[in-house]
């Protein structure tokens, strides 16, 4: 069961999108599923949450959400570049209008210091408009930054959606 933030937040993005008839559809790294946890402990989520993809390796972006390889070989897997080509694949993979995808170093190893431990990379693609994305810095435990980055991108939706 998701912890009760990220329940609220699901339940919220559950509301906006059925108010606007729209499917969501989520590609997921380094949460590993957790956003698609939240959403499907919403009862009747099925009404708005089309599926999630867990694309944890390279090779599962590239098969599975059609990730470009030399996206991945000249910007890495941890980039807004490979955030943005996460997303539009989860559209085109869907019946979803909107999706959103998450990469990231959750920790504790595998930082640098161009790419440290707790960056995340974003983004947010509808079949209207362009994706967009961002990267955020998140601080503590590797589970801390999951959770961190599983309500940032649910709280980004909820955010986009009362802006349209």
């Amino acid at each position: 069961m998701a912890d009760d933030a990220l329940l609220i937040s699901a339940q919220s993005l559950g509301v906006a999108l059925k108010q606007r008839g729209l499917m969501l559809a989520l590609a997921e790294s380094c949460t590993g599923g957790m956003a698609a946890q939240a959403i499907t402990s919403v009862a009747g989520s099925s009404a708005w949450f089309d599926r999630g993809f867990v694309t944890y390796s390279n090779l599962a972006k590239i098969e599975m959400l059609r990730v470009s390889p030399d996206t991945l070989e000249n910007f890495g897997a941890v980039s807004e570049s490979v955030a943005k080509e996460m997303a539009l694949g989860v559209l085109k993979a869907s019946h979803a209008h909107l999706a959103a995808s998450v990469t990231g170093i959750a920790g504790p190893d595998g930082g640098s210091v161009n790419k440290p431990v707790g960056m995340v990379c974003f983004a947010f693609a509808s079949r209207n408009a362009q994706a967009i994305s961002i990267t955020q810095h998140f601080q503590g435990s590797r589970e801390q930054i999951r959770q961190q980055a599983t309500a940032y991108m649910l709280s980004a939706l909820v955010q986009h959606l009362l802006a349209c």
